[in-house]
């Protein structure tokens, strides 16, 4: 399993493999969004803050790695959709481990409607990740949609999670 996760943080995706990503990666964003403001979780509140970009390594780097990094590549099991959909929900799940731990004010993270966009997300950066062989893709749109949430449309920082 780190070897599969050391092999998708060496693999970079060719050009087509970054097209097919950026569509994946657009269809992902925009059924977010339309969850995310059916949900209520969506409102136009912008702020600037240079840490915001830590977001592509804590959540998603560090996230990626340790729930789509391990999974098989093509070829590599005869059943790579019990492996993806496993990573999944354990990710989603994550979420909760998350709010009942380290992040006590993440009680968001408890409600249906931001579970539900994990696990879109989740499912989003699986396909990347099976698809490319890389996890680079899945960091990067990880990361867009953190970054777009906490920066554009009200979503809490890791910061504002933490206290207590």
């Amino acid at each position: 399993m780190l070897l599969r996760a050391a092999r998708s943080l060496g693999t970079l995706p060719s050009t087509a493999a970054w097209r097919e990503s950026a569509l994946i990666g657009l269809a992902a964003l925009l059924l977010i969004a339309g969850l995310a403001a059916a949900s209520g979780l969506l409102r136009y509140e912008p702020r600037f803050d240079p840490l915001l970009l830590t977001v592509f390594f804590i959540p998603a780097l560090t996230e990626e790695l340790i729930f789509r990094g391990p999974l098989p590549g093509r070829g590599e099991s005869a059943r790579p959709i019990v492996w993806y959909a496993a990573g999944v929900l354990v990710f989603v799940l994550w979420h909760i481990v998350e709010a009942l731990t380290f992040l006590p004010r993440a009680t968001l993270f408890f409600t249906p409607g931001f579970l539900l966009i994990a696990a879109v997300l989740g499912t989003a950066c699986a396909a990347l990740r099976y698809r490319t062989g890389s996890l680079w893709p899945a960091v990067v749109l990880h990361g867009v949609v953190v970054l777009l949430w906490q920066a554009q449309f009200g979503g809490p920082s890791a910061a504002e999670l933490m206290q207590g």
